[in-house]
Order: C-alpha cells, then sequence, then structure tokens
C-alpha cells in the first residue's frame, strides 16, 4: 500500500492538479502509451499535469504548441522569465557554446561582468554572490550559511511552503506531503492571509506567529537560524500583503539572533512590477537572497547573494565549488535575461499588465460567485475559489474542474494552497493586454462550466 492510500496528506504542489493512472483510460492511443512509457523509464516519482496531460513541443513569448499545432496561452510558467525561445537569449547562449563551456576554476571575465550588473539590482549591503544550477541548491546553500553565521538551527518557513528538492531543503518545503519528512527543528508558520484572517494589522498578527514559534523552539533548547520565505507566498496561496507587512517578522526573527533569507526564484527579477525584487516590494534588506532558473530563463543557473559579513563565518571556514554553477554558458543566459528585462522595461510593463488582469478578474467576480478573492502583485495573481462568499469554504473541486476547463480551452495555469483552490496566475514576461482577452473568456466558460457541474 502507497503512503497516498494509507491516507498521508497529499503534496498540495505535486498531486492536487496531476494526472493519475485512473484517468488513462479517457486519453488517446498515442498519449496513453506516452504516460504509460514515461512511467516505465522515469518512474512513479514524477507528476504531469492534468487529466489529459499536454503534449508539447514549442514555445514562443507567452505561448506554447501542442503536437498537433495547436497554440496555448501559458499563464503559469515563470521559468523562461522573459518568454519562451526568446532570441536574445538563444544567441547567447549559442554564442558562447561555440566558444567556450568550463566550470569556474578558471578565470573567465562574463561571470564577474554578470556579478557587477546582478549586484547593482540590490542593495548595497547584499556584495556578494554565489553560483549554482539551481533555486534547490541556492536555498540548500543559504540555509547552510545562515546556521553557520548564526550558530542557530532552527529555520522558519510558512505551513505550504516550497523551496526545493535536496535533502535539506525538501525538509524545508511542507508543501511535498507528509511522505516528506520535515526537519525537527522546523518552525512552521500561518502565512500572511489577508483573506482569511481578517485582522486588522496583518504585520503584527503575523510578526507574533513567527515570535510565538521562536519561542516555542528556544524552550526546546533550539536557537533560530533564518526566516526562509518567498515574498508573495506563492506555494500558500499568493498572499502578496500589504508593502510594509513583513517588516514587523522579520525584526522578531533579528532580535533572536536570526537571519532572513529571501527566496526570489518566484517573485524575484521585476515580477511583482513594484521593485526589482520581491523583498525590495516590502523594503525589506535580506542578509542572504536566493535565485533560481528565471535568472537564465530557464538554461540551469541559480545564486546566492550575500552581506560579506553573514557570508563570511562560512566561506571562511569551508571551501565551495559547484562545478557547473556559473559557467560561461549559463551566465551568457543571465546576462541576456536581464539585459531584456532593463532594456524592454518588463517589470513596468508587469505592474501595468498584472493591474489589467486583477481588473479584468474583479469584473468577472460579478457574474461569478466562485470567485472569493484576487489577489496578487505585478505578474503574479492568485484567484481564490470559494463555496460560498460569507463562509469562504474553499472551492477545491471547482477549482479543478476550473483547471481542466481552461486546458480545453488552451489556457495552461494550476492551483496553490492547502486546499488547492486558488488558481496561480504566473505567466512569463512576455504576456501582454492584448492576451488578456483569451484568459477571461476561458475563464469566464470554465467558471460557468464549474458552477453547473459541467
Amino acid at each position: 500500500m502507497s503512503a497516498l492510500e494509507a491516507g498521508a496528506r497529499r503534496s498540495t504542489i505535486m498531486d492536487t492538479n496531476s494526472f493519475r493512472p485512473e484517468h488513462a483510460a479517457a486519453l488517446d492511443a498515442h498519449t496513453r502509451e506516452l504516460t504509460a512509457r514515461r512511467q516505465r523509464v522515469l518512474g512513479e516519482s514524477y507528476r504531469l499535469f492534468y487529466r489529459e496531460p499536454v503534449h508539447l513541443v514549442r514555445g514562443s513569448g507567452a505561448y506554447l504548441w501542442d503536437a498537433d499545432g495547436r497554440q496555448y496561452l501559458d499563464m503559469y510558467n515563470n521559468v523562461p522569465s522573459i518568454g519562451h525561445a526568446h532570441p536574445a537569449v538563444v544567441a547567447a547562449v549559442h554564442e558562447q557554446m561555440s566558444r567556450l563551456n568550463i566550470h569556474t576554476r578558471y578565470l573567465h571575465e562574463r561571470i564577474l561582468d554578470y556579478s557587477d550588473q546582478l549586484l547593482a539590482t540590490m542593495p548595497s549591503e547584499l556584495d556578494r554572490v554565489m553560483y549554482l544550477c539551481t533555486g534547490s541548491e541556492a536555498n540548500d546553500l543559504a540555509i547552510r550559511v545562515a546556521r553557520e553565521a548564526t550558530g542557530g538551527r532552527a529555520v522558519i518557513v510558512t505551513r505550504e511552503a516550497y523551496h526545493g528538492n535536496t535533502e535539506l531543503v525538501s525538509a524545508h518545503s511542507p508543501s511535498l506531503g507528509s511522505g516528506q519528512a520535515m526537519d525537527p527543528d522546523i518552525i512552521l508558520v500561518d502565512p500572511p492571509d489577508g483573506y482569511r484572517q481578517r485582522v486588522d494589522d496583518l504585520g503584527s498578527w503575523f510578526a507574533r506567529a513567527v515570535r510565538e514559534g521562536i519561542e516555542r523552539s528556544e524552550r526546546r533548547g533550539v536557537r533560530v537560524a533564518a526566516l526562509l520565505m518567498d515574498s508573495m507566498f506563492s506555494s500558500d496561496g499568493v498572499f502578496p500583503a500589504t508593502p510594509g507587512d513583513l517588516a514587523a517578522a522579520v525584526a522578531e526573527v533579528r532580535a533572536h539572533g536570526g537571519v532572513v533569507i529571501a527566496d526570489e526564484v518566484q517573485p524575484g527579477f521585476g515580477r511583482t512590477g513594484e521593485s526589482f525584487w520581491g523583498f525590495g516590494r516590502h523594503g525589506l534588506v535580506p542578509e542572504l537572497v536566493t535565485l533560481g532558473k528565471p535568472m537564465g530563463n530557464g538554461i540551469p543557473i541559480s545564486a546566492v547573494v550575500a552581506q560579506q559579513t553573514v557570508l563570511a563565518a562560512f566561506s571562511d571556514r569551508v571551501p565551495y565549488f559547484n562545478t557547473f554553477g556559473g559557467n560561461p554558458v549559463s551566465i551568457a543566459a543571465a546576462q541576456a535575461t536581464l539585459r531584456v528585462i532593463q532594456e524592454e522595461q518588463l517589470m513596468q510593463r508587469a505592474r501595468i499588465v498584472g493591474d489589467q488582469v486583477r481588473a479584468a478578474l474583479v469584473d468577472l467576480s460579478a457574474r461569478h460567485p466562485l470567485i472569493g478573492d484576487v489577489r496578487g502583485a505585478g505578474q503574479f495573481t492568485g484567484l481564490e475559489l470559494v463555496v460560498d462568499r460569507d463562509t469562504r469554504e474553499p472551492a477545491s473541486a471547482a477549482a479543478l474542474d476550473v483547471i481542466e476547463g481552461l486546458r480545453r480551452r488552451r489556457v495552461l495555469t494550476s492551483v496553490a494552497g492547502p486546499e488547492g483552490n486558488v488558481l496561480k496566475l504566473r505567466p512569463p514576461l512576455a504576456f501582454g493586454s492584448e492576451d488578456i482577452s483569451w484568459l477571461i473568456e476561458a475563464l469566464d466558460e470554465s467558471l460557468t462550466d464549474a458552477a453547473i457541474g459541467g
């Protein structure tokens, strides 16, 4: 009997909107053969989206095409942050690959140039950068640095957070479900959910939750090392909070000897529209910042940006080397991605287009009682579906029906939150005003179908 069959809690990010074997009978013969072959060679840990998986073969900007030539609107994938197959990134990678690709134990100017460019987007206190290949590795290293710098061990994360899949970081990613053991010293806190908490001062409420978690840990003899947070609380259900709402919690962490790790894999690189970094939207200066594959538009590259005074306790004692973290080809992709974001003013466009999307969703809510809340910042929106607006009971089943309805109308996205009832709308930054009508029409029809059980 599997863990899931035995009643273990499903992974909210892996299992909620996923293909399962019982869906296979409804598939055409070719898709059924591909799913069976995938399971046979990749194993059962892998997940596919949708009851009817999508077979994608090409992408451009905010669009994808399947094997039958059908075009889709991508409302989910932030890894190709500036758009699928962006020509600037393709050209930069091709040019560098044709000359050299080697690890970082040799001198190479490109990594130094990019580091200066990247650090220029950060507060001056953040003055060191280390390169890796994935966001998981970046968060893994950041936790190690935080523990070394503070002498503490406990890491605070929100209740449905996802920060990666190394052994260390998986143990701080509760959204992976009860099949994944949590770190025994983890401090779990509820996210700053302004929709359900109904408190007058969300910042004070969140700070109190953080303080109480730290105090519980201290009573067990375990000091805090870090607050590790994605400032959009993406996997928790997309909670942007009001700028300033996180300051009191950060102060509590520092008062107890811990540091702040800002996980910018999802909110970073201008996505929130109000600041180049999610932490900047809240006026914060973290001790450590982690970045992931969106920095290279999907090419494997990640980074830890740090304050030198915090990094020193680790770097003065532990030599660190990631064989292909920061290799010249990945750095070329990152340089091209950063240049496009800045030159094409994608952060400013994210704010404008994101506001337009949320305004259209609010209008849509007048016709659809399933919509309980619309929230977000920039090109990052959470659409929460509820059974009843007064009780705010999560409409989990309806949310999955809406996701499948959108897929049939060739709009791709997924769900977030502990009940899987929040649509997570996080398109490539190439998504523009001209794409909004496609999204809204598909949502309108899908919500109508879900409301009548279709």
